[in-house]
């Protein structure tokens, strides 16, 4: 997934709901926006890369569906989050009654408020560095557990409030730990389908 960055800057200051008109009149396009007011147009994901997206989404879905504790979001899902960023996570979930807290207005837009867990994963051609800094964004807004997957080096970045990065090299499962309580999941379909880093 490449990434272009604009700055209007210089122009014009974007506003929220000019951000979001762009957004609507622009489907076929995926926008992010980052806390300097850039504007961020995202490639589409390659076919191996969507694949895994929708099944590690699927698998907080059921799992979701099960507990009834919040609310799954897809990549196509934008959050307005406290420093100003408009971001799209992979995968993110936000507990229920925080959720419940929005108005309808809110909801239907792109909500103002930061996930409680958010997974990056990334593509062959992402700048890790960038996805890297994005992840360390979202816990500087109040994400409490975060997931980088790479699967080009069969490894796992988990970030958590205050604390050092976790790095897990090859990991058979992840644990949403106390955050996403009961959830395990199960990365040998990603792995298996990944070249090793070893060939």
């Amino acid at each position: 997934m490449i990434a272009a960055t604009i700055n209007f800057n210089a122009i014009a200051e974007i506003t929220d709901d000019q951000f979001y008109q762009l957004c609507r009149q622009n489907p076929d396009v995926k926008f992010e926006r980052n806390a300097k007011g850039e504007i961020i147009i995202v490639s589409p994901t390659g076919g191996e890369t969507g694949s895994y997206n929708s099944e590690i989404n699927a698998d907080f879905v059921i799992w979701n569906r099960q507990t009834k504790l919040g609310i799954c979001f897809d990549s196509s899902t934008c959050f307005k989050l406290p420093s100003g960023a408009n971001r799209s996570p992979d995968v993110s979930w936000i507990k229920q009654e925080r959720w419940d807290a929005l108005t309808p207005e809110q909801k239907q837009k792109f909500p103002p408020i930061s996930p409680d867990f958010v997974l990056e994963l990334m593509s062959p051609t992402d700048s890790l560095k960038e996805t890297q800094d994005k992840m360390q964004e979202y816990m500087n807004n109040g994400v409490k557990l975060g997931w980088l997957i790479n699967s080009k080096t069969r490894s796992v970045e988990i970030y958590r409030p205050g604390q050092e990065i976790e790095v897990l090299e090859s990991p058979a499962q992840l644990s949403g730990e106390d955050i996403l309580p009961g959830f395990v999941l199960n990365l040998q379909r990603v792995w298996k389908q990944s070249p090793s880093k070893f060939l």
